[in-house]
Formats: C-alpha cells, sequence, structure tokens
C-alpha cells in the first residue's frame, strides 16, 4: 500500500504547486471564466486548472513506472498502457484547452473525446467482458468492446463536466470515488493473490492525487476553475479504472475463489458494481438533465439551474454545505459497495448500515425531514385543523368598532340626555372647475450659487408645522 500512498502523494504535492503557475497563465492568455446567469460565482475567474492536473499525472505516472513492485503490472498489461494513458489525456487537454480560450461546439468536443477513447483502446484498454445474473461472464466482440468503451469514457466525461457547477464540488465527488476504487482495487489484488490489478489500483492513486492536489485552490470560493480540462481528463481517469480493471482481471479467479471461500459477496458483479456506485451521483445529474431537457424540447447541450447541486442550494443550504452534502452522498453509495469486498460481515449488518446512513443523510439535505421540525409541525396542525377557528377567535378577540353618531357633542356624540340621531352624511368634494385637473406651474429653480441652499430643492417637506409650502 506505501506504493500507491507514494504515488498519491507525489501527484498531489505536483499538482498543488503548479496550480498558481497555471493561474498566472490563465490570466496571461485571458483564459477567464465571466460569470453567467446560471453560475454561482458573480466575479471571473481564471480557467485551465486540469493543466495543472496533467502536470502532476505525468509526474505521478513517471513515479509509478519506476518502483519495482509497480513495473510488472505495466509491462503485462503492454508497452502501450503508459503512452495511451498519456496520449489521451493530452488529446482532452488540447481540446479543453481551446474550448476555455475560444469556445468549441458540442460536436467538436465529442470527436475529441471520441478520439480520446479511442486511443485508450488502442493501448489495450477495453471491456473484455461483462457479467451475467446467472453469476457468468458474457465475452463481448471486439466491436462491441469497442463500442462499449467509447461509450462509458464519453459518458463518463460528460458526467463529470456536469456536476462541476459549485466550487469544489467535482473534484471531491471524484476524489471520493477514486479513493473508494483504490480501497477495492487493493482488496483486490490480496485477496485473490494477483497482481494484475495494481493497474487500475495506481490510476485510482493517480486520479485521488490530481484530485485532492487542485481541491485547496478550487474549493469554496474557488480562485481557480479547472475548466473543460479538468473536466474531461477527470471523466477520462474515472473511466480508465473500471475499463483497466476488468481488461486485466480474469474472471475464473474471482469465480474460484468464491468457491473456496464461503462467503456472501458477488463476485464477478463487484469489478462494475463498484463504478456503478461510484458513478451514481454524475450519472444520476446527467439522466436527469436529458430526460429534463428532452421534456422541455431543448438542446441537451443546453445550459439550466436544475443540476443536483442547484436543487441542493434552492433547499436553502449554502455554497460549501451544498457540497459537503454531495460529497457525503459519494461517499455514502461508494462506501457501501466497497464494503460487500472488505468488510466480511453478514449482509444484513451492511444493509442495516445503509439504511442508518441514508436516515441519517436525508434529514441533513431536506431541513423539513428533521424531527423536530416534524415534531413541532404536528403540534401546531391541531390549533387550525378545525375550519373557522382562528377566524372566531380573531373575531372575538377584536372589539366591534360601531359607527359613532355625529352631534353637538365632544367628538360628534350625543348631547347628555338627548335622544340618539344618526350620523350627519358626508358632503361629496366639489369638483374641479370644468371637470379637469388644474395644471401645474414650473418648479422653481435651485440656487446657481449654492444648489444645496435651505429651500433650494422644491419638493423638501416644509420643517414646521405651521410653515407653508412653496
Amino acid at each position: 500500500m506505501r506504493e500507491y500512498v507514494l504515488v498519491l502523494l507525489v501527484t498531489a504535492a505536483v499538482t498543488f504547486l503548479l496550480t498558481p503557475l497555471v493561474r498566472r497563465v490563465a490570466i496571461a492568455t485571458r483564459a477567464i471564466h465571466a460569470p453567467r446567469a446560471r453560475d454561482t460565482h458573480t466575479e471571473p475567474t481564471p480557467l485551465l486548472g486540469g493543466l495543472a492536473m496533467y502536470g502532476g499525472l505525468v509526474a505521478g505516472l513517471i513515479v509509478a513506472s519506476r518502483l519495482t513492485s509497480l513495473q510488472d503490472p505495466f509491462q503485462s498489461a503492454g508497452s502501450k498502457t503508459e503512452a495511451g494513458l498519456l496520449l489521451a489525456g493530452a488529446l482532452v487537454v488540447v481540446v479543453g484547452f481551446i474550448d476555455d480560450r475560444w469556445g468549441l461546439s458540442a460536436i467538436s468536443k465529442l470527436a475529441g473525446q471520441v478520439a480520446a477513447a479511442g486511443i485508450l483502446v488502442w493501448s489495450g484498454q477495453s471491456l473484455p467482458w461483462l457479467p451475467m445474473p446467472s453469476g457468468g461472464v458474457f465475452s463481448l466482440e471486439p466491436d462491441l468492446s469497442l463500442t462499449l468503451t467509447i461509450l462509458l469514457v464519453v459518458i463518463t466525461i460528460n458526467a463529470i463536466n456536469f456536476i462541476d457547477g459549485l466550487d469544489g464540488l467535482a473534484a471531491g465527488i471524484v476524489a471520493v470515488a477514486a479513493l473508494s476504487f483504490l480501497v477495492y482495487s487493493y482488496t483486490l489484488i490480496k485477496t485473490i493473490g494477483n497482481s494484475s490489478q495494481s493497474l487500475p489500483a495506481v490510476s485510482s492513486a493517480l486520479l485521488a492525487g490530481m484530485c485532492l492536489g487542485f481541491l485547496p485552490h478550487n474549493f469554496y470560493p474557488a480562485r481557480i476553475f479547472m475548466g473543460d480540462i479538468g473536466a474531461m481528463l477527470l471523466g477520462l481517469m474515472l473511466a480508465y479504472g473500471p475499463i483497466s480493471s476488468t481488461a486485466s482481471l480474469d474472471p475464473a479467479l474471482l469465480t474460484n475463489y468464491i468457491q473456496n471461500h464461503a462467503v456472501n459477496r458477488y463476485p464477478t458483479f463487484l469489478p462494475l458494481l463498484v463504478p456503478a456506485a461510484i458513478f451514481v451521483i454524475p450519472y444520476a445529474d446527467l439522466m436527469f438533465a436529458i430526460i429534463r431537457r428532452t421534456r422541455a424540447g431543448k438542446p441537451l447541450m443546453a445550459a439550466d439551474r436544475q443540476h443536483l447541486h442547484h436543487r441542493v442550494l434552492n433547499i436553502g443550504h449554502s455554497y460549501r454545505q451544498s457540497v459537503l452534502i454531495m460529497y457525503l452522498w459519494a461517499a455514502l453509495f461508494s462506501v457501501t459497495v466497497v464494503s460487500l469486498s472488505v468488510v466480511r460481515s453478514r449482509l444484513v449488518v451492511l444493509e442495516a448500515a445503509t439504511a442508518v446512513a441514508v436516515l441519517t443523510l436525508l434529514p441533513v439535505t431536506m431541513p423539513r425531514l428533521r424531527p423536530w421540525r416534524l415534531l413541532g409541525r404536528s403540534q401546531a396542525t391541531p390549533a387550525v385543523s378545525r375550519p373557522g377557528t382562528a377566524a372566531a377567535a380573531a373575531r372575538r378577540a377584536t372589539p366591534s368598532a360601531a359607527p359613532r353618531p355625529a352631534g353637538p357633542g365632544l367628538g360628534g356624540a350625543p348631547s347628555p340626555g338627548g335622544p340618539p340621531f344618526p350620523p350627519a352624511p358626508v358632503p361629496d368634494a366639489a369638483p374641479f372647475p370644468g371637470g379637469q385637473l388644474p395644471r401645474a406651474g414650473r418648479l422653481p429653480e435651485a440656487n446657481p450659487v449654492n444648489p444645496f441652499a435651505e429651500n433650494s430643492d422644491p419638493l423638501a417637506q416644509p420643517r414646521h408645522r405651521d410653515a407653508q409650502p412653496w
């Protein structure tokens, strides 16, 4: 585990140190994101933070390739593994830089994403099999494997781009996902005694280091944004983990292990179930956005303020609270599935712990579900349950104000001992001559010598009760 921690720390340190330099480059090249109506920030912020992430990726990959314990997985995966990862990352960096600086159409960015996924397939990383409900696996033909691999990369890249709407949100959620997959891969290495999972473990350590090194500069209030460079690079690396895991893992190893070790687990499903749980927040946000925009007749890439993080903000949480709540939900889904392979306990215990965590996070996310608010609402309900109760109470509390008759007495009251009489009618106001309002004359001019002198303002009100207006 020390090797993976070293790779993570080196990647994080290089990313952290490069980010201030990249910020200066963004300001010099005018790659700055101006606030828009749907954005949550109010000041222009530099972009291109993904350049620092790519620098950390290169440094961490160099260190990993020089470690003796990690050289065999790279060699067994093929000589194109390192080159393919660096080339695919470089391509999305170039596409993202052009988009951040000058702007690109959705079709152009999609073409770049497909090309980056194709480079990964060229380097030997693709989905060779899928799990079956019966516990077996379904081997994929080369064409189908190519299609599904490209589709997974493109969807993941755009899902990360969709959740990159609050300061530190995308980097934090991806960091949680990468750490979870690192723990799963390392556990798999120790469990089945096969070093084939070192490559996905290294990629997860690289991804976690990139996010953790960039997060101090990107957390609210952000001093720099990752831009499309960072969003596409994180999506590429996040998809690379499960792709490289299934590409280097023989499902027969998991099946044989489960037959020899009586534990309540789903061995063949975990390599894909783990990333599914890790991707649940970005994929759910992407799915809801597609459904929402399709029903509204809008383009799929049309921006709006209806993403999950916007909804959390609309509930009433602050920026930091919204981001931390999203972190907690991502950790809940990731830890729940990773626990299937790490924690050796009954599934009932895991299910109970998950239910408790969900019931705890729901009131945190939605304040109206908090127990004390529900209790206060239930206590306040009987007071207004009967119709007309509030109105009747108001009538009883307010004395009736009958009209006081006008008369010769003080204040219009009748003389003592005299008979009551109805109030005198109010005469109608006399109309203006000719039925028209008088035309106002010109306002007096202000004092040219001292415009702030007394009574220089023609609309000023008289100071004393007996003073007459102009």
